[in-house]
């Protein structure tokens, strides 16, 4: 048995860099291919944060959450604008 009465040590789990883009590609696939409309769908998560708007399929919804809400709408603008106003 172990002893409670001293410190316990945790190897931490290794955080892995989620690329914005990347997540929302996949999230976009996902939920084309389960019929649904990825732009209204993605919007009502962002505005929301209710993730059942996110398909679970292909692991979409899971992967979705492991981004801020805030970061996906700055990759948004970023895009736009890199694509748009340049």
């Amino acid at each position: 048995m172990q002893d409670l009465n001293n410190t316990q040590f945790f190897k931490a789990v290794q955080n892995t860099q989620v690329e914005v883009a990347d997540v929302l590609k996949e999230v976009y696939e996902a939920l084309s291919e389960k019929g649904y409309n990825p732009t209204s769908q993605i919007v009502g998560y962002i505005m929301s944060g209710d993730p059942t708007y996110i398909t679970s399929h292909m692991g979409a919804r899971s992967l979705i959450m492991k981004v801020e809400r805030d970061e996906i709408v700055e990759e948004i603008f970023r895009s736009y604008v890199e694509n748009n106003l340049k």
